[in-house]
C-alpha cells in the first residue's frame, strides 16, 4: 500500500544521526516512532526535543516501538552488528557510509536482505547532491577525473581515517561515472594529527583507460569538496558544497578559440532529506535503492585495497587499521 506511513527508527544520534531523526519527522510518508543510543541521556535530550522516545539499545526500541526501517548512524565499527540484527529482525536499513570495515561483512548483510526481501541502503549521500543528480541525467563521459575532498582537522571522527571517512564518498562517485571495470590502484597515505590516516591520495585506472585521482585531507586550512571531469572536448567542475556545476568548453571562430562556459540552474535541495526520502519510498513500494549495498560494498572494496596499499608502503598509518581491512 503505496499511502502507508513507515515507522522509523534512529540508532545513533550524534552529530549527523541527529539529523536522520528530524529529517524522519518532517517527511509526509514516514513516522519517527523512536531513537535509541549508547549515551541514554543524548537519545533522551533529541527524542524530547523531536516528541519521540529514547531508549539505550536497538533491542529495547525494537521491542517497545517495532519500527519498519531504521537508519544506523553509529560508528563505523558498530555497522556491521546494527545493521545485522536489524535485518535479522525484519527490519529495512538504511547504513551509513561505509557499508561495514570488512567487504566479508558487507556481503553478509546483503544476503541476509536478500533472503528477507529487505531494502539496504547505504547513506553515500553525494549521490544525492544537487549537483551529482544533473551530471547523472546528461551524457558524461569522462577520460579523467579530478576529486579533492580537504577539510581542518577535527577529532569529532576518530575510528576511521580519511578513506573510510572522506574518501569512500569520492570512490562511488567515481565507479558511478565511469562505466568500466577496475584495472589497478596506486596509492600513499599519512598520518598527522591522528593515529589514523589523514591524508590519502589515489590514482584509479580503468579497462577502459580512464583515469581518476583522488586525494583526501584532513589537514587542510580551508574546506574544498570539488569534482573535475575532463571529456575530450569540455571540462566539467562540480563544487559538492554549494552544488554548482561549470561547464567549459571551446569553440572556433574567425578570431581563433574561444572559452566558453556554462553555469546550468537547476533546483537544489538538501541531500540527507533526498536520501532518506529515497529510503522510504524504497520501503513502500519495495524497490531497490539509488544506492544499495552492492554499490556499498563495491566503494568498500577499492578503499580496502587503498587502505592496504598504505599499509604497505610503510607510511606512517594505523597498521592495525588498515591490516584490519585488508584480512
Amino acid at each position: 500500500m503505496l499511502d502507508r506511513i513507515e515507522r522509523i527508527g534512529v540508532i545513533g544520534v550524534g552529530h549527523l544521526g541527529q539529523h536522520h531523526a528530524r529529517i524522519y519527522t518532517e517527511l509526509l510518508d514516514a513516522r519517527l516512532v523512536g531513537v535509541a543510543d549508547s549515551d541514554l541521556d543524548r537519545a533522551k535530550f533529541i527524542g524530547d526535543h523531536l516528541g519521540v522516545s529514547a531508549y539505550s539499545s536497538l533491542e529495547e526500541l525494537i521491542a517497545k516501538k517495532s519500527p519498519d526501517a531504521i537508519s544506523v548512524v553509529v560508528p563505523t565499527s558498530q555497522h556491521y552488528e546494527i545493521a545485522k540484527k536489524a535485518l535479522e529482525a525484519g527490519i529495512h536499513v538504511l547504513v551509513e557510509k561505509p557499508v561495514t570495515i570488512k567487504p566479508e561483512e558487507a556481503g553478509e548483510l546483503l544476503e541476509i536482505a536478500d533472503k528477507k526481501n529487505l531494502v539496504l541502503q547505504v547513506g553515500h549521500i553525494e549521490r544525492f547532491n544537487s549537483a551529482i543528480r544533473y551530471i547523472s541525467q546528461i551524457p558524461c563521459n569522462p577520460v579523467y577525473l579530478d576529486s579533492r575532498r580537504t577539510a581542518p582537522f577535527s577529532p569529532r571522527i576518530n575510528d576511521v581515517g580519511v578513506v573510510l571517512d572522506l574518501m569512500i564518498h569520492d570512490i562511488d562517485i567515481v565507479m558511478s561515472l565511469v562505466p568500466s571495470k577496475i584495472s589497478k590502484i596506486a596509492a600513499t597515505g599519512a598520518c598527522v594529527f591522528s593515529d589514523h590516516e589523514d591524508i590519502a591520495d589515489a590514482q584509479i585506472t580503468f579497462e577502459n583507460g580512464v583515469l581518476a585521482h583522488i586525494l583526501v585531507s584532513r589537514c587542510a586550512e580551508k574546506k574544498c569538496r570539488q569534482l573535475e571531469i575532463v571529456e575530450r572536448e569540455r571540462q566539467i567542475t562540480i563544487n559538492y558544497e554549494l552544488q554548482t556545476v561549470q561547464i567549459s568548453r571551446c569553440v572556433n571562430n574567425p578570431e581563433g578559440q574561444v572559452e566558453i562556459r556554462e553555469t546550468p540552474v537547476f533546483p537544489k535541495s538538501e541531500p540527507l532529506k533526498l536520501e532518506l526520502a529515497d529510503f522510504v519510498r524504497c520501503v513502500k513500494e519495495k524497490r531497490p535503492p539509488v544506492v544499495g549495498g552492492k554499490d556499498g560494498k563495491k566503494a568498500l572494496e577499492v578503499a580496502v585495497e587503498i587502505l592496504r596499499q598504505i599499509h604497505d608502503n610503510a607510511l606512517p598509518v594505523n597498521k592495525k587499521e588498515a591490516k584490519r581491512a585488508a584480512v
